[in-house]
């Protein structure tokens, strides 16, 4: 028998045994008949109606190969293995996904290879933010037309401090192109990155200007009364938190749940918790935070990807977008880092004495 490393032993019982390689989805692009694409735009059209559903979303990794562009097998076998081992929807292209790296035409494909895929497009939420006017229209519509829930669209951020009234103009200019679709848009609040916040008074804004358009936010910047805020200036208002941490505190407010970067990994334990009764959670509670705050201590973007290496055994996923940092630097730490994972108990009850050995 094949002797696992500490990753894969941690989460050996949380994937109820199943290999961590998955088979490589078929594409379905192979039928390109005029009918077939005629069927999938009109699906496409009708799956926009609905909102995303609720529960633990992965901001999905982006694999990358030696020529700096996305890994396309590996990204939807990653997809496909999200999707089986407890997340509820995919959020591709997004700060973990290394969308801002990524050029205009590389992200179209992106976006036109998920549709190709198997995998299920009304689960999606797409990042389709951009600086440019224009390119947040074209994803956008692309993203639409492939039959995604929501779009995750990023503030204009180059130009600092833009002011409420020119952050207004932007997404309206964005959401009015957008109208015959029937677009679901989730702003996103990552302040710490773009410098640009989305305020409550800017989303009541456009909510008043674009009725049943600014339907929700990714919430990222770590201040969960903020979320709170949206929850109660909103009824029914789609508001996901960045953390899996979390998630039940979200969903217990009347919120989506959560669209993280560490879900990539931790997400068959969230999903366990979200099943869970409260009485019985707060061993696994802490177990998910500990979990998070590994993988985040060595960067979000490549300590997941250092994550995602060790736990399918390929380093190919060990390659990053500059500038961000390789995975590579932090890959031959992490194994001492997980074999140090406390609380112990909280472990075993989760994952079997095996992590252990």
């Amino acid at each position: 028998m094949q002797q696992l490393n500490p990753l894969q032993n941690l989460l050996h019982d949380t994937y109820d045994r199943n290999p961590f390689r998955t088979p490589i989805l078929v594409f379905s692009s192979i039928q390109t008949s005029e009918t077939a694409q005629s069927h999938n735009k009109v699906e496409s059209t009708k799956m926009t109606k609905a909102k995303a559903p609720k529960g633990v979303y992965a901001a999905v990794s982006t694999p990358v190969d030696g020529y700096w562009k996305p890994d396309l097998a590996r990204y939807l076998d990653h997809c496909q293995w999200l999707l089986d081992h407890g997340c509820d929807g995919l959020a591709p292209l997004g700060t973990t996904g290394e969308a801002t790296s990524l050029g205009l035409n590389t992200k179209l494909q992106l976006i036109k290879t998920l549709q190709d895929s198997n995998l299920p497009m009304n689960r999606m939420i797409i990042g389709t933010g951009s600086t440019s006017i224009d390119d947040t229209i074209a994803l956008s519509e692309t993203a639409l037309d492939a039959g995604a829930s929501g779009l995750l669209m990023l503030p204009p951020f180059y130009y600092s401090s833009p002011s409420s009234e020119g952050l207004f103009r932007f997404f309206c200019a964005v959401a009015e192109r957008l109208t015959p679709r029937k677009p679901q848009i989730f702003l996103y609040h990552i302040p710490m990155f773009t410098g640009v916040p989305i305020t409550v008074e800017l989303t009541d804004k456009l909510r008043r200007e674009f009725p049943n358009t600014f339907v929700g936010i990714k919430d990222s910047g770590g201040d969960f009364s903020h979320t709170l805020a949206f929850l109660k200036a909103f009824p029914d208002f789609a508001a996901f938190s960045g953390s899996e941490t979390l998630t039940m505190q979200n969903l217990v407010a009347g919120g989506w749940g959560s669209i993280s970067a560490t879900a990539n990994f931790t997400a068959p334990a969230v999903a366990r918790r979200v099943k869970m009764e409260t009485s019985d959670s707060r061993a696994l509670d802490r177990t998910i935070a500990v979990l998070r705050e590994r993988v985040a201590s060595v960067s979000t973007v490549s300590g997941t990807k250092a994550c995602l290496a060790l736990l399918k055994d390929d380093p190919e996923w060990q390659r990053t977008l500059p500038p961000n940092t390789s995975a590579a630097e932090h890959f031959r730490s992490l194994p001492a880092l997980f074999e140090s994972l406390e609380p112990r108990d909280e472990l075993i009850r989760l994952y079997g004495t095996c992590i252990f050995h």
